[in-house]
């Protein structure tokens, strides 16, 4: 049973892998962006494990220095009832000042592995702002490589031959011969639909000075 579900698991992952690797080659960038918000709550937690980690922090400086106020307080009323025979009271202040001397000692002990432990958690935080920092410009490299490749690809289809063999630059040259022809075949129109008009007036003009010639 456990290796016939094994091999169920091994299938799963590979389906997946082949998956991701599809994915990944059909659209990388859409692959990154995935894994950028991935980490971006990633790092979100620790920001917020290492925000609890300073309230602990000073929660525990606090406690320490409230106990090892209240030792020297002890200690210096312990002196107090020495100096004045009260050999109970004495007895008492010093057992005080005992458990206050411990607590502050092990509050001091914990808090520095607490630093310890800060300290490891921001150097791998600030780690892990530098690898985001790292995959947003990876991402933005290869949206720029993306967009020279589609420039690439689409020039490309401009400069490849068409269904005749034909360069595309080839048709771009038969389109404006085909423009120069128009615009003589409407010149000529223009002139041929004019010349009468135009002989005329300059027969008119022709008579005129003959006229005044004579």
């Amino acid at each position: 049973m456990s290796n016939l579900l094994t091999r169920i698991k091994n299938v799963i992952m590979a389906d997946l892998h082949d998956i991701l690797e599809k994915k990944e080659r059909q659209n990388p960038i859409a692959l990154l962006n995935e894994y950028l918000r991935q980490c971006e709550q990633e790092v979100e937690k620790v920001q917020k494990l290492v925000e609890r980690q300073h309230l602990l922090k000073d929660e525990l400086m606090r406690e320490y220095h409230y106990a090892q106020e209240l030792a020297d307080k002890r200690k210096h009323q312990a002196e107090i009832a020495s100096q004045a025979g009260e050999t109970e009271l004495y007895q008492f202040v010093l057992q005080e000042q005992a458990k206050y001397e411990e607590r502050a000692a092990r509050l001091k002990e914990s808090l520095g592995q607490e630093l310890r432990q800060l300290e490891e958690l921001e150097q791998k935080y600030e780690e892990m702002k530098h690898k985001l920092k790292d995959m947003h410009i990876k991402r933005m490299e290869l949206m720029g490589r993306e967009n020279v490749a589609r420039a690439h690809f689409r020039m490309n289809q401009v400069l490849e031959q068409d269904s005749y063999g034909r360069k595309p630059f080839t048709r771009f040259a038969e389109i404006e011969q085909y423009l120069d022809r128009l615009e003589q075949k409407v010149n000529s129109a223009y002139y041929s639909s004019t010349i009468d008009a135009r002989i005329a007036q300059l027969e008119k003009e022709l008579k005129k000075q003959e006229t005044h010639s004579n």
